[in-house]
C-alpha cells in the first residue's frame, strides 16, 4: 500500500484539498483530524483525547532509566 499525504479543509461538510492536489475518482482515502479541530464536538459525539502517559509521582522516573551493558566476544 502506498501512502500520500494531502492537506485540506472542511467546507460545508465536504473536504476540499489544497490547490494542485489531484486524486483519481473513487480513490480510497483516510481522514486524520489535527489537534486544533479535535476539541470541537460535532453531532453530539463525545470527543476523547489520547494523551501521552504521565507518571503519578514524577520522582519515580528514575525507575525507567535505561542501563546499557556491553559484552565482549571471546574469539
Amino acid at each position: 500500500m502506498t501512502i500520500a499525504t494531502y492537506e485540506g479543509v472542511v467546507e460545508k461538510g465536504k473536504i476540499r484539498l489544497k490547490a494542485g492536489a489531484k486524486l483519481p475518482e473513487n480513490a480510497k482515502v483516510y481522514v486524520i483530524v489535527t489537534d486544533a479541530a479535535t476539541s470541537v464536538k460535532m453531532d453530539n459525539t463525545k470527543v476523547i483525547q489520547v494523551l501521552s502517559p504521565r507518571l503519578v509521582h514524577p520522582k519515580d522516573a528514575n525507575r525507567f532509566k535505561l542501563t546499557v551493558t556491553e559484552e565482549t566476544l571471546d574469539v
